[in-house]
């Protein structure tokens, strides 16, 4: 049978989801087709409100083949296969005289555990298990949060976390979940026919489309066990987080606590001078953490490396001892050996990491107020293991609203592994970069304003001159602001000084309420303003009079002292390259590109987006940031701003004053 034109599928697919077919999205699926029908890579832009979802689902879903939609948040997952992919399914069917099956797969970890929840927690101070529910006091939050749990075990089908609402603390959820290093094994756990995780696994097997999330495809490139089914498709949307999502999984950690808890673990199964061996060895790595700098370590200390040494080398003692343990005494002996190997290869296998060095990781020390000591060690780059795992045997497509940085492709394109566009070379992956814009008139809906006049930012100093500029604008624009800051120090300085300048105008300030709440409320109400640092440059979607100002305080570069990021920028300089455009300016730009796209999210939105630094006009990396953000219409004249949001103000209280019931 022939196959309908791509166009007659698109048309269906968004009539079908009540969307306006745009340009844009005609562009990118005709480019997805040919990607695809190339076993080509693409790198797509799209803007916001190009309704890329469907950009990529229609051509997808016409081939046939199997397909992987990894995506960074848990709402574009939830968009997709609870909106997008039904839809889409059902306007289709006709046209392809087949209806594809699509499922969602996660972590075994964000699945309920059903041998967890009948037999109880392995307990570190008690031989065998305790049960939870009984432990728990009812009246506790925690022990609410168990019971709430235990009556939706009967009642969900996947088992899934974030199908739980309202959702319970990580303290319970852990009491009812395990690891993949923790899992029993479906044939060896009396619930494995019943179990969550597998059948979630198996729904994936037979569907033609699977989504996940970023750090599940990262598991699956890094681990070498395949996680997720075979597939000749690979689409990642949310794109501009993979690299930082894949680092994270990458990422290992040690702290004092974590090797106590394995300590206690091991204790159960492990022979007396194993036990005892590890108990010495984790005494002594945290006698040596408790004195220990914050920073990078290039070389580890010889006393530390003597201390992870012995850390390792008792791991491994336990770990054999464990293993050829059989103790009848002990209370599900599987599920308590699981555990304890667990936290025990997990120390050993981070310890054995840091011992052996590498020149591509980078290790460093760091002391959290709350968190105490912790040891990290991460890869210099995820670059050659992303060209080599993700761009092999299969089309791969990624997408975002940035992804053109500096006015092209390559930035984005090299933390990918992937060298310049157009390239020639048998062992480089062939890619093309495609921007299909937006349906937004930026030039017209917005102004990019850099208050130039103000004091060059000096790391962590109070800036007057600043506060003074923030305040006056949030007054001309009435409240209605997102005010995005370098750090948590500065937007708590801001949110505390200017409730007491302008108290008329209610502050809200992350941390002070969910994130999901904060967002709420400051949609509801259009005088109020938002303060927050990283995940609000992300991660808000407010469109209408309740966000008409957006205000950067400064540039987002890494800070100086940032491990990972200097020794990128070390890493770069050494091979001859600019470490800072390549690195610092890189991840700035990727920022407030993120940023001053929180201002438009409708065609009928208007506003202002305010940097208050200086060297964005004055610079001469300036240029390249300018480069990767909105085309919106640019001055430096404080004046005319103030006009142009008070003007968007009063335009603004007269249309909320029709909406009055008279």
């Amino acid at each position: 049978m022939t196959k309908p034109p791509l166009p007659e599928l698109l048309h269906a697919a968004v009539t079908a989801v009540g969307g306006t077919e745009r340009p844009g999205q005609v562009t990118m699926a005709e480019s997805v087709a040919e990607a695809i029908d190339g076993g080509s890579h693409l790198l797509v832009q799209a803007g916001t409100g190009t309704g890329k979802s469907l950009g990529y689902l229609v051509p997808a879903l016409a081939q046939g083949e199997r397909v992987v939609v990894a995506t960074a948040t848990l709402a574009l997952q939830r968009q997709l296969v609870e909106r997008d992919l039904p839809r889409t399914v059902d306007a289709l069917h006709p046209l392809l005289r087949r209806r594809p099956e699509f499922a969602m797969l996660k972590g075994r970890s964000n699945y309920l555990c059903l041998h967890r929840l009948h037999e109880g927690v392995p307990q570190e101070e008690d031989e065998g298990l305790f049960d939870q529910f009984e432990a728990a006091a009812p009246t506790s939050k925690l022990g609410q949060d168990l019971l709430r749990l235990r009556d939706w075990a009967d009642e969900t089908e996947t088992g899934d976390r974030d199908g739980l609402t309202p959702g319970v603390s990580d303290r319970a959820w852990g009491q009812v979940s395990v690891s993949s290093r923790e899992c029993l094994g479906a044939s060896k756990c009396a619930y494995g026919a019943e179990c969550f995780a597998e059948m979630a696994r198996e729904r994936a097997k037979l569907s033609e489309v699977v989504v996940t999330n970023h750090a599940l495809l990262a598991i699956d490139a890094i681990e070498g066990a395949p996680v997720l089914p075979q597939h000749e498709v690979l689409i990642v949307d949310e794109a501009h987080e993979l690299v930082s999502r894949v680092t994270g999984v990458a990422t290992g950690e040690l702290t004092p606590g974590q090797v106590n808890r394995a300590v206690r673990r091991a204790a159960k199964l492990a022979n007396e001078k194993a036990a005892d061996q590890l108990q010495t060895a984790a005494e002594g790595f945290e006698r040596l953490m408790e004195l220990a700098l914050p920073g990078r370590l290039e070389e580890i200390p010889e006393d530390l490396a003597y201390a992870l040494m012995a850390l390792r080398d008792a791991c491994r003692t336990v770990i054999s001892a464990i293993g050829a343990t059989r103790d009848k005494s002990v209370q599900d002996e599987d599920a308590v050996r699981k555990q304890a190997l667990a936290s025990v290869e997990s120390v050993h296998d981070v310890a054995e990491r840091i011992t052996n060095g590498s020149e591509w990781d980078v290790v460093w020390y760091e002391r959290h107020d709350r968190f105490g000591a912790s040891l990290r060690v991460a890869p210099m780059s995820v670059s050659g293991l992303l060209r080599e795992k993700l761009f092999a045997d299969r089309s791969v497509v990624l997408t975002s609203a940035t992804l053109k940085l500096g006015g092209d492709f390559n930035g984005v394109g090299a933390s990918l592994g992937l060298a310049p566009e157009g390239t020639e070379g048998d062992e480089l992956p062939q890619w093309k970069g495609v921007d299909v814009g937006s349906p937004f008139e930026y030039r017209k809906q917005g102004i990019l304003y850099v208050a130039k006049h103000l004091s060059r930012p000096a790391r962590d100093g109070d800036r007057v001159d600043m506060l003074d500029e923030l305040t006056e604008l949030i007054q001309a624009a009435g409240g209605r602001t997102l005010g995005l800051f370098s750090s948590m120090r500065a937007a708590q300085l801001a949110a505390e000084e200017l409730r007491s300048r302008i108290p008329e105008i209610p502050i809200l300030l992350q941390g002070e309420e969910t994130l999901g709440e904060l967002i709420k409320n400051f949609a509801a109400d259009p005088q109020t303003c938002l303060f927050g640092t990283l995940s609000l440059w992300q991660g808000v979607d407010v469109p209408g009079p309740s966000c008409q100002l957006v205000v950067m305080d400064k540039i987002p570069f890494p800070r100086p002292d940032d491990p990972l990021m200097s020794a990128r920028q070390k890493a770069v300089e050494d091979a001859g390259g600019n470490g800072f455009m390549a690195v610092a300016a890189t991840h700035a730009a990727l920022l407030m590109a993120q940023g001053a796209g929180r201002l438009v999210r409708a065609s009928g939105d208007r506003g202002v987006v305010a940097v208050l630094d200086q060297r964005l006009a004055t610079a001469r990396y300036g240029s390249y940031l300018k480069a990767s953000l909105p085309d919106f219409w640019y001055t430096t004249d404080r004046n005319q701003v103030r006009k142009s949001l008070a003007a968007i103000d009063a335009v603004a209280k007269k249309a909320e004053a029709e909406k009055q019931p008279q």
